[in-house]
């Protein structure tokens, strides 16, 4: 069964980094994008990162960009989104999300598989 599992999330001071993790089991991802998205309560999913995965094309929201790196790891099967100078407004659910030969448009509909979320808070 094809499986997406994040982890990594957790409290940090504003500021502070945290990495996270997406491991994808169940198929053969070389043909795959994934895409991290983001999703407070009360808000829509918002997509924060995406890479292909040779990792040879990313994508960063605007708001991330020079602060967030999304990265692959064929060997394991695992794309990372390491975030640092984190503010209290980017605590949310982090969710990872395969994209299948779909061009990418930054929208949740173009991902068919996703992750069960990770939880990260930033306090003040």
């Amino acid at each position: 069964q094809v499986q997406l599992v994040e982890s990594g999330g957790g409290l940090v001071q504003a500021g502070g980094s945290l990495r996270l993790s997406c491991a994808a089991s169940g198929r053969t991802f070389s043909s795959y994008a994934i895409g991290w998205f983001r999703q407070a309560p009360g808000k829509e999913r918002d997509v924060v990162a995406d890479i292909n995965w040779s990792g040879s094309t990313t994508y960063y929201a605007g708001s991330v960009k020079c602060r967030f790196a999304i990265s692959s790891d064929n060997a394991k099967n695992t794309v990372y989104l390491q975030m640092n100078s984190l503010k209290p407004e980017q605590a949310s659910v982090y969710y990872c999300a395969s994209r299948n030969g779909v061009e990418f448009v930054g929208q949740t509909f173009s991902y068919d598989i996703w992750g069960q979320g990770t939880q990260v808070t930033v306090s003040t």
